[in-house]
Formats: structure tokens, C-alpha cells, sequence
């Protein structure tokens, strides 16, 4: 056996193993290696491929530590327009949903898968033969910016199927998130450097996904969960075998939905997850309910903008009373300054919050706060909470403007 022969034998068998542990690491959360072994895999295919270049594939594993540079997002034409959901806050207005479902397919028994509704941002993915393809973000649902390069950094995505009965095109659809843990990391290291820090992790990771830098990109860990499978006469008559097929492909599919009997079922999963979903490691806003059957799908059709079969339930942004104690003022390397607020303890969204950003001076005067002012503040997308406004019915008559220059607690350098 020739030189080329045992390389490309050998890069075959790297590739299958790092895939294998990427799966295990990132969907299982069942490891087998170490990651100083893993990183001694992924170094031999690195070297091999700079040794036979003419082995290195757009899927490589090796392609995901990024470090292409792309000037200008390609605009692409969805094959399936990414029509946005319907959504509603109320109770009433998901039973209405139900009726109007019912009604359009009389005498027929009606399922729902409930989802956990990501709040990321929304990407459709191609597949061609098993392999990563394109990643097209919403945009307008008729057309979105081509992002493949930064999307191929993640690692619980991948570029390569398991071996499985998948059509030989299709398209599926998901949210890329941050997770919590990871946001924080970002947004520490932005205001370390006078950067101002993200509001919320949907929007860390929106911008994430347009850095012209795909290094930077893989250095920020995205993540995604994916929910949707579209093509031409895909085999599944219902959703929720959809989904289990593309678990099986190797997708990350979240398991914290559920197939409903009855719309009581959908609400007891919405109300427990109300409860759960400070307890998850990343951000969502609702849950979204689907009807499972294919063919009912297809008969109850779309409106303009949104699918007839599908809803969202947002949940409330929770939100709370407190008193402004003092502000902090955190200058970074660059001068930049954010201004933060100290309050007395309030419980939201299941922790004990003590602090809320004020982003920035113009906001203290727009807010028109007062020292010792009671204030409402709200954890919805927000990992640090925000102000949004003052009880003026607890103001006290005698009190003064806020005053940067005479009413600040401390400075902290960082």
C-alpha cells in the first residue's frame, strides 16, 4: 500500500472517530475520551491533510475551528419559505386555535407535539447525500443571508449524517442559541475590554452569526437545537416520527417535548414548563404546538404568514418591584462606562436579583430616576434584568434627581 493510500485510509477512520466522539460530547453528553486524547486525534488529521491536501473535504471535522473570512453574506432563496408562527399570551386565544383546528377537520382524532420555544435565532440547514450542504438564516422568510461558514463551527451540528435511510435532499430547520453559561463568559469579556455587553443571549448569538471571522465565531461555542424537516415526500406521516428519524441521523433534537391527546395536555405541559425553564441552561419564551399529522397539516394549509397547524404560547416576562439602593459605575479598558443598578432583593424568574443594567447614562435621565425611587424591574430574555420603569406612586415628595456626579456609590475599573 502506497503513502496516499494508507493517509486516506487513515484520514477515513480519524474522520469517523472524531465524528463519533462530537456525538457522543455534544448530543449524549456521554464522552469517552478525554479531551486532551480527542484534541490528539483531531492534531493527526490536521497534519494529515496539510500533508495530502487533496484529502481534505468542505466536511472535514477540521473545518469547524473556523478562520475563514467572509466580507459579504450571499443572499439565497429559500426552497420552503420560512413563514413565521402565530403567537399568543392568552389561554383563550390557544382554545380558539384548538376550535379552529377541530372544525377544519371534522371527525378526524388531533394530536400536538409541544416544543420548548428556543429563543435563538431561526436557521434552515440543506442536506445533500448525508452531508452539510448551506445554512440560510430567516431574513425575510423568502430570502435569508448564506452563513454556512459560521454555522459549520458548531459543534453539535453535523456536517456528516449517521449511516440511516435520509432522503437524498432535505432541509432542516432550528434555532441557534448561546447558552447561558457561555453568554455570561462573552459579556464578561466584552465590558473587560469597554465593549458594551449583549442584552440577552438571542442577540449574542445573532451577532455572532454574522462576524465576518468564522475563528471568532467557533470561539464562541454556539449551539443549536433543531425541530423541522422539509423536502420532497419525506416517508414520516407525522411530525413526531420526523423528529425521531433525524435524532437518529445524528441531529440534536431536544427531548423535552411531548405528543398531546388533548388540548388540557397541552396546557399542562405549557404550565410546567412556566415553572422548569429557569432550571434549563439556555433561554426559551414559550412553547410551540404543532398538530403531529402529516396529512392534517397539509389540509389545514397556511395563511399568508403563518402556518394554520402551528401556534406559539409566548410566556410573560417575569417582572417585580424594587428599591434602587445605588448605582455602579464599570469603566472599561476603553473608557467606555455601564452604568449598573444595585437594588434591594427581588425573586425573578427563580433567582434572587440584586443588580439590573441600566446600559447607559441617557437611559437614568430617560427613566427620570430618583434616588431611593421604587422601580419595576424584569427578567424576561435578559440574563442581567432591566429597569423599565418607576412606581411614582411610592416616590417620596422631597426626592432628588439621580446624579451621576453626586450620587454614585463606586467606580469600578475593569
Amino acid at each position: 500500500m502506497n503513502k496516499n493510500s494508507s493517509a486516506k485510509e487513515r484520514v477515513a477512520e480519524l474522520t469517523a472517530l472524531i465524528n463519533d466522539h462530537n456525538y457522543r460530547y455534544y448530543i449524549l453528553s456521554d464522552p469517552l475520551i478525554s479531551d486532551f486524547d480527542f484534541d490528539q486525534l483531531m492534531n493527526e488529521l490536521i497534519g494529515l491533510e496539510k500533508d495530502y491536501p487533496e484529502l481534505l473535504e468542505s466536511d472535514s471535522p477540521t473545518q469547524r475551528v473556523g478562520g475563514e473570512i467572509t466580507k459579504n453574506f450571499e443572499t439565497v432563496k429559500h426552497v420552503y419559505p420560512m413563514l413565521s408562527l402565530g403567537n399568543t399570551y392568552s389561554e383563550d386565544e390557544l382554545r380558539e386555535f384548538h376550535e379552529r383546528v377541530v372544525k377544519s377537520i371534522p371527525d378526524e382524532k388531533v394530536e400536538y407535539v409541544c416544543e420548548l420555544k428556543f429563543d435563538g435565532v431561526a436557521i434552515g440547514i440543506q442536506y445533500e447525500n448525508g452531508r452539510f450542504k448551506r445554512a440560510v438564516t430567516r431574513g425575510d422568510g423568502i430570502q435569508g443571508d448564506d452563513v454556512s461558514t459560521n454555522v459549520k463551527t458548531i459543534r453539535s451540528l453535523p456536517l456528516r449524517l449517521k449511516d440511516g435511510n435520509y432522503p437524498e435532499q432535505f432541509e432542516i430547520r432550528g434555532e441557534i442559541i448561546l447558552p447561558r453559561a457561555t453568554f455570561e463568559r462573552i459579556n464578561e469579556e466584552r465590558i473587560d475590554i469597554g465593549e458594551t455587553p449583549f442584552a440577552n443571549p438571542r442577540n449574542s448569538a445573532s451577532g455572532t452569526l454574522k462576524l465576518q471571522d468564522s475563528g471568532e465565531v467557533a470561539k464562541r461555542k454556539l449551539d443549536c437545537f433543531l425541530y423541522a424537516l422539509y423536502g420532497e415526500n419525506l416517508p414520516f406521516p407525522s411530525h413526531e416520527e420526523g423528529l425521531k428519524a433525524a435524532s437518529s441521523w445524528g441531529f440534536k433534537i431536544s427531548n423535552d417535548r411531548k405528543v398531546c391527546q388533548s388540548i388540557e395536555e397541552v396546557f399542562a405541559f405549557i404550565n410546567y414548563w412556566e415553572k422548569k425553564r429557569p432550571e434549563l441552561p439556555f433561554d426559551i419564551d414559550g412553547v410551540v404546538i404543532k398538530v403531529n399529522s402529516i396529512a392534517q397539516q397539509n389540509e389545514l394549509g397556511f395563511t399568508a404568514k403563518s402556518p394554520r397547524w402551528a401556534i406559539s404560547f409566548k410566556y410573560k416576562a417575569e417582572s417585580g418591584s424594587s428599591q434602587l439602593l445605588s448605582v455602579d459605575y464599570q469603566v472599561g479598558r476603553t473608557g467606555a462606562i455601564t452604568p449598573v443598578a444595585n437594588l434591594s432583593p427581588v425573586p425573578l424568574a427563580g433567582t434572587i436579583v440584586k443588580r439590573a443594567t441600566l446600559h447607559n447614562e441617557d437611559q437614568i435621565v430617560k427613566l427620570d430616576l430618583h434616588v431611593d425611587d421604587t422601580v419595576f424591574v424584569e427578567k424576561g430574555g435578559e440574563i442581567i434584568p432591566k429597569i423599565t420603569g418607576v412606581d411614582l406612586s411610592k416616590r417620596k415628595a422631597n426626592s432628588k434627581k439621580w446624579n451621576s456626579s453626586t450620587n454614585v456609590r463606586s467606580v469600578i475599573l475593569s
